[in-house]
């Protein structure tokens, strides 16, 4: 056959006027062959259909052409100088990219002879020339849609891996929450730590606000701790944590520290309250209520324990303290240190609170006033009040 062939990428498209093409979209068609009349042959009937038909006049220029913009189809003679239609395609096949690209391979040779080596080769079909013309539409027409499946197929795969890629990022993501929000019930409750979590961070910077803070220690820990074993300790220790842990966050409020055999508790930070020195005080009540079962255990065993409490309002600066990878959230502030004073002043079983929540929950409760007490770190006496529970 000759040599000679069309200018190198030559495209040829339906021309204007001809009547509408049988098919929606252009599919391209890569027709490969060193003779002239047989490329124009194949070029002007598939273009008139409608197809984006270019053409190659040796086997290395139809590989060029596939890399540079893969067609949908090649129509490959066997016979060309150079590579052969049966090295260009067992090349495509060997590409990951082509491997599945529909190859026809057209040829005046003996059909049976020639059909065995084109399917040892990976064609997909075969034309024999001279070709006829509806056979060649109805061939064409039938591998384009399986290549139109197969595409169909690799876009929902990739969809499917970008879903699962989005999912595994959506997961890390969720876990990463999950592990935050974890280490936020440290020392906030719950809803607190979840309103945190949704909200960013940025609750947790530092700032000044007006808080009501719980301070309750126990009574007789340190005479426990010399008669006591250590393991002893331990287990009271765990279940009046678990005690008091619990009545923390049915209450709302954030646990600034567990030190031993006291407990600091504020209300109104990070997350504002309507009512912080009512919760406060019932939380307090909650916790009186909630001690004597745990004291009567340990009383059996010789050991007297008491639980007292004081409560006080104030402003305080409030926020994030610690380094990279273990944070504390805390206040400072005298506020801090009038409800320790004051829980110092309280014996087993008693509340004492100041001036400020008294103001604020008043109507709510039964008191009585214990003056103005001298307190370690305030210059002035501070005025005290006993409660006695909430008013009938």
């Amino acid at each position: 056959m000759s040599t000679a062939g069309p200018p190198q990428g030559a495209q040829h498209r339906s021309p204007q006027g001809e009547g509408t093409p049988e098919i929606s979209v252009a599919h391209k068609v890569l027709v490969v062959d060193d003779t002239p009349a047989n490329v124009k042959l194949l070029v002007d009937v598939l273009a008139a259909k409608g197809y984006d038909v270019r053409a190659a006049a040796s086997g290395e220029e139809a590989l060029a052409l596939v890399d540079a913009d893969p067609p949908d189809i090649v129509l490959l003679d066997i016979m060309m100088p150079g590579l052969s239609g049966y090295d260009v395609c067992r090349r495509l096949r060997d590409n990951p990219a082509t491997a599945l690209l529909p190859v026809v391979l057209c040829t005046s040779l003996d059909p049976q002879q020639e059909r065995i080596k084109g399917i040892e080769a990976g064609a997909d079909d075969f034309l024999t020339k001279p070709i006829n013309r509806p056979e060649l539409f109805a061939r064409v027409k039938s591998l384009l849609r399986i290549k139109t499946l197969q595409d169909e197929v690799r876009r929902q795969a990739a969809q499917i891996a970008d879903w699962n890629r989005t999912l595994e990022q959506r997961v890390q993501e969720q876990v990463g929450q999950i592990d935050r929000l974890e280490r936020l019930k440290r020392f906030f409750s719950p809803q607190l730590a979840e309103a945190i979590v949704a909200d960013g961070e940025d609750l947790l910077r530092t700032h000044r606000r007006e808080i009501s803070v719980v301070f309750i220690d126990l009574r007789g820990f340190t005479a426990f701790t010399d008669q006591a074993e250590p393991e002893e300790v331990m287990e009271m220790l765990h279940a009046f944590h678990a005690t008091m842990g619990r009545i923390v966050v049915d209450h709302g409020g954030t646990l600034e520290r567990f030190a031993g055999d006291s407990v600091m508790v504020f209300f109104n930070d990070p997350v504002p309250m309507e009512r912080p020195a009512e919760a406060a005080v019932r939380m307090a009540l909650a916790m009186q209520a909630a001690f004597p079962p745990l004291a009567r255990e340990w009383s059996l065993r010789g050991y007297e324990l008491g639980l007292g409490c004081g409560i006080a309002q104030g402003y305080a600066t409030l926020g994030q303290i610690g380094f990279e990878g273990r944070w504390d959230y805390a206040a400072i502030g005298s506020v801090t240190n009038l409800a320790a004073r004051l829980c110092a002043e309280a014996a087993g079983g008693e509340i004492i609170v100041d001036r400020k929540v008294l103001a604020k929950v008043g109507p709510l409760v039964q008191s009585e006033p214990l003056g103005a007490l001298s307190l370690k770190g305030f210059v002035h006496p501070v005025p005290a009040f006993r409660l006695r529970g909430l008013a009938p």
